[in-house]
């Protein structure tokens, strides 16, 4: 009986459209005319819906093994395409983040925080004759919004607008007969990020510098105290490090000044999220800053990790708050007494913050954190376990200011607990998340950054991938000084999680086991990406690569910059004018050095190693996302 109304159909549709062409095969069962359509542009952060395309597509082509882990493997695919420069490099320009304004704003385009509308491609399925002309129709369900009315061959995409929230019916016909329709609506998620150098992605410019293949920099001869000869140099006509042609090679940054790139994974994981479903938008908001406190960062203005014309004026809480309201203006809000908590979180007493009225504030889906470490003073553990005991790196304070072992963490990391606890405050009284749906605050762990493959022996003593600059050396023991107050820290975070109902993400540490800063082979690398030692030019030849040849984003073993490889891709540097204002001529040149390691993302996740972090975190986000789904399912 099926077979046969399907053959009286095929007759109607031909008489309809006046094809005399008889349909040869009636007795095959046939899938009735249907329609199929997919989001345009799913990351609506990207406005090039281009850019998505090849995120989606790369996902679409993963093998079932690989997508066990999709966004890594993706991330490895794409680095294998984009061998010169990074994926990143090629998407930098077109997204929805206008630095000089510090807001989330397309150009050219509806407003980002409220749209009004998606585009989706459909296509009909289940008809045979392609020549046949199809009428596309829209009925929007939103008033004063006309319908479209699209013509095309069967066989041919059209792109159709549907009004958010409301949605559109859409139908087809063929001949005036109306042969499918679906009742279409855009679920549009609000996905944002805050937090630290390990939420913007530090240590992985979405534009790296580039390396000279013939020249090389000085940096300090034998008579200035250090042999700092035969460094890679950048590319370009610059004539003296630090002058305006040097630094206008510099590497280039979603925000250059909280170092927030295209590869953090609090990005990439609201990114997939978007990809991974053809009805599901993702609205991406992150104001994450290398640097960044719960206090100094969060809730207080921070400026960002690098100079620059117009640092974030707002802190990440209130920037937040402004981003809900869209176009509205969010009004300052005076309550520091539920922040402060009588005093013991010292830096908040007078705190001001930005808060939208509930009745106009976006609605927050998920909220992807990663904060804690900045106030346990890490990089202060990080300079005990790598500055030699004769530095004199170590003698001033290391590169912060102050050198510290565990015991002197450990008044911090107790100090944290009122941080964590001011801080949840402030996610439900000023950005309105609900307080029975406190999982959709997704508290990310760091992942251990010395452990070998056994996963409890830790580093040797020794210089690999840390030749850059000689005060470094690794010592076993003050390393694990410091993997002592980490794993104290992460005990920290999961109890903090655990008492407010936050997702706790920690899959990812598994993960990195064997891939630690110190993973590679020293003497007899697989390539330059593996190599741990920095080249330098002696006696006019490259060892024991040319600087030009080694890549940033290249698959390797190790999933954390070494001091090396920060050189190799921040490169970070500042003006000689600044330079020779903050310090005597002689340590100049040693002391960018010392820029152009660590404050490029020495000690952080590579691209690999965030694209781990960011399937750990895609794992627990579908899990309550699925759950308030079956919630609203429920309730219909």
């Amino acid at each position: 009986m099926r077979d046969l109304s399907n053959s009286i159909w095929r007759v109607l549709v031909c008489l309809a459209v006046g094809l005399c062409v008889l349909f040869v095969s009636v007795s095959a069962a046939t899938a009735e005319p249907s329609i199929y359509w997919r989001l345009e542009n799913p990351f609506r952060f990207f406005t090039d819906p281009a850019h998505t395309e090849v995120h989606r597509a790369t996902y679409v082509a993963l093998t079932d093994a690989e997508r066990r882990t999709p966004i890594l493997s993706a991330e490895r695919a794409l680095a294998d395409r984009h061998q010169g420069e990074g994926w990143a490099a090629t998407m930098l320009d077109d997204t929805c983040w206008e630095p000089k304004l510090n807001r989330h704003f397309c150009k050219g385009h509806t407003s980002y925080l409220d749209p009004m509308l998606h585009r989706i491609v459909v296509t009909a399925r289940g008809i045979e004759d392609a020549e046949v002309e199809c009428l596309w129709l829209t009925a929007p369900h939103t008033r004063g919004m006309r319908g479209q009315a699209i013509k095309v061959r069967c066989d041919e995409a059209v792109i159709l607008e549907i009004p958010f929230p409301a949605g559109a019916r859409v139908s087809l016909e063929i001949g005036k007969r109306e042969i499918a329709a679906d009742e279409i609506k855009i679920r549009d998620i609000l996905v944002v990020g805050m937090g630290d150098s390990f939420a913007s992605g530090e240590g992985n410019p979405d534009v790296a510098v580039r390396f000279s293949r013939e020249r090389s920099a000085d940096y300090g001869d034998a008579k200035s105290g250090a042999n700092l000869m035969g460094f890679p140099a950048r590319v370009g006509g610059w004539q003296q490090i630090g002058d305006k042609a040097f630094l206008d090679a510099n590497p280039r940054w979603l925000d250059q000044a909280c170092h927030r790139s295209l590869y953090s994974h609090q990005l990439r994981a609201a990114l997939q999220l978007a990809i991974e479903q053809p009805d599901r938008a993702v609205t991406f908001v992150s104001y994450a800053c290398s640097g960044a406190e719960v206090t100094q960062g969060l809730f207080l203005r921070y400026k960002g990790h690098e100079w620059v014309p117009t640092p974030p004026d707002l802190s990440q809480i209130s920037a937040i708050a402004q981003a809900q309201c869209g176009k509205r203006e969010a009004p300052a809000h005076d309550l520091p007494e539920a922040y402060h908590l009588n005093g013991k979180v010292e830096d908040l007493v007078g705190l001001v913050l930005r808060k939208c009225d509930v009745e106009h504030a976006r609605r927050i889906d998920l909220l992807l954190l990663s904060i804690g470490g900045n106030d346990v003073g890490f990089s202060r553990l990080l300079a005990n376990a790598v500055l030699a005991d004769t530095s004199t790196l170590r003698r001033i304070g290391g590169w912060m200011g102050q050198v510290q072992n565990f015991l002197e963490a450990t008044q911090q990391i107790e100090r944290l607990v009122d941080r964590y606890k001011a801080l949840n405050r402030a996610l439900h009284y000023i950005l309105h998340m609900p307080w029975n749906e406190t999982d959709r605050v997704l508290l990310t762990s760091y992942p251990p950054m010395a452990l070998l493959d056994d996963g409890r022996s830790l580093c040797p003593d020794g210089r690999a991938g840390m030749t850059v600059v000689p005060d470094f050396k690794l010592s076993m023991e003050k390393a694990r000084d410091s993997m002592t107050a980490a794993e104290r820290l992460h005990d920290i975070m999961s109890d903090t999680a655990r008492s407010y109902g936050w997702t706790f993400v920690e899959a990812h540490r598994e993960a990195f086991k064997g891939r630690s800063i110190c993973a590679g082979f020293t003497d007899h690398a697989f390539s330059s990406a593996d190599d741990l030692r920095l080249p330098r030019k002696i006696e006019g030849e490259w060892q024991p690569f040319n600087p030009a040849d080694w890549r940033a984003y290249a698959s390797r073993q190790r999933w954390f910059r070494t001091p090396n490889d920060a050189f190799m891709a921040g490169n970070f540097h500042v003006s000689r004018s600044v330079m020779q204002k903050a310090m005597p001529t002689s340590t100049l040149s040693w002391f960018q050095v010392l820029l152009a390691s660590l404050y490029s993302g020495a000690f952080h996740p590579t691209a690999e190693g965030q694209a781990a972090m960011a399937d750990a975190v895609a794992a627990e986000a579908r899990k309550v996302l699925a759950k308030y789904d079956q919630r609203n399912l429920v309730r219909r």
